[in-house]
């Protein structure tokens, strides 16, 4: 059949990765871009998924843009760590901004990212890492430090002597990490318990 218009050929579909792919392309990725593939991986298949091959596909690009940052695996491995666990990425942890708050309400908010689901699996992904790996240990450490004298600090502002401060957010800073272990097999507590649970912490008598 002449003289008739050609039907128009349907666009090509393309995938959420292929887009964000495309709009990275305008950029050159930094060290940033592949430590959130990498936590991007960790959470939906393991330390173990976490292979260069994995992560230029998650990203869309080549190996060699990574080893323009990496040395290789285990560094890229080590630096995710550190960053989740450094202060400057309080803000992914929803850390950020909470000495504003009043100081009950900023044990709310702790206790309330605690459980969050997000937060609990990558912390328990790092924790059991920081096993085998010095480096990751310390970053961890670095971590609990400053949890800990963040509530320290908190108790303080709440009338406590520094010593029953340092006592008490001891208990808080055991009780996450325990929460962190063991919520897979433990009742996960409702808002109204972690109150309960701080209440508890918090009281003088």
């Amino acid at each position: 059949m002449t003289g008739g218009t050609r039907a128009s050929r349907p666009a090509e579909p393309v995938s959420k990765r292929k887009a964000a792919a495309a709009g990275r392309g305008a950029r050159r990725l930094g060290v940033e871009d592949w430590t959130a593939a990498a936590l991007a991986v960790l959470l939906r298949k393991g330390v173990a998924a976490i292979t260069i091959s994995t992560l230029c596909e998650e990203l869309g690009v080549t190996k060699g843009s990574f080893y323009w940052h990496f040395d290789g695996i285990d560094q890229l491995l080590e630096t995710t760590a550190q960053f989740w666990c450094a202060d400057h990425n309080d803000a992914a942890r929803g850390f950020h901004d909470l000495e504003q708050l009043p100081p009950r309400q900023r044990l709310d908010r702790m206790g309330e990212l605690l459980t969050g689901e997000r937060v609990w699996q990558v912390e328990l992904a790092v924790r059991d890492w920081a096993r085998t790996n010095a480096r990751v240990a310390e970053a961890v450490k670095a971590l609990d430090q400053r949890i800990f004298h963040t509530l320290a600090d908190t108790l303080v502002e709440m009338g406590f002597s520094a010593e029953q401060a340092q006592m008490r957010a001891g208990l808080m800073c055991f009780a996450g990490i325990g929460f962190v272990h063991g919520n897979q097999n433990l009742p996960v507590p409702t808002a109204e318990q972690r109150r309960e649970f701080f209440r508890f912490i918090t009281s003088e008598e």
